[in-house]
């Protein structure tokens, strides 16, 4: 024997473990650069999420608006309503409506019309009595039902398309007004 067999260190025969090709060594080597691109991945959307957070804190200063409260009185592109002027002349107008059994409708309005408009109140004066044979045949032609609160807009603007249509030359009514509007049933 010589000094190499009395100290086997290895244990016995010894297999030449290079000779033999293996066919996992792909995959051995590739599945740890998978999980590597994938940590770093991980890393950089937890990274630009926490960077997105800061800025928009910073940003937001600590999560309170930063817009101001914008009122009617700060706000210079509000306009304010415009004042009119009234006609009240035509007073209380008593009718009735066109239901089966008909109720009867008192209604005193005020026709308002542009304060620079110098003819608008010599116009309605001079056609008061058409004004109100107007609210009289108006009113005649409605049921109770469209004369509800609920409907009340509706029947302003039709009478006042219907006044500046149909009756009134030059000048234009703005707005109608109910100081009295009675459906009573008779």
């Amino acid at each position: 024997m010589s000094d190499d067999d009395a100290l086997d260190l290895e244990g016995g025969d010894s297999v030449n473990l290079d000779s033999s090709p293996k066919k996992t060594s792909g995959l051995r080597t590739l599945l740890p650069n998978l999980l590597k691109f994938a940590a770093i991945g991980l890393g950089a959307l937890i990274f630009i999420v926490t960077v997105a957070v800061i800025t928009f804190n910073i940003l937001n200063k600590g999560g309170r608006s930063q817009t101001a409260g914008v009122t009617a009185e700060t706000d210079p592109y509000v306009g304010r309503r415009p004042q009119y002027a009234s006609f009240t002349s035509i007073g209380q107008v008593r009718t009735r409506t066109i239901d089966p059994t008909p109720y009867a409708v008192v209604v005193d309005m005020v026709l308002q019309y542009d304060q620079n408009d110098k003819n608008a109140q010599t116009e309605l004066t001079g056609r008061l009595n058409e004004l109100r044979d107007f609210v009289r045949s108006f009113f005649n032609s409605k049921t109770a039902r469209e004369l509800q609160p609920d409907n009340e807009a509706r029947v302003k603007q039709e009478i006042r398309e219907a006044l500046n249509t149909r009756i009134l030359d030059s000048s234009k009514v703005r707005q109608v007004l109910f100081t009295q509007l009675d459906v009573l049933q008779m």
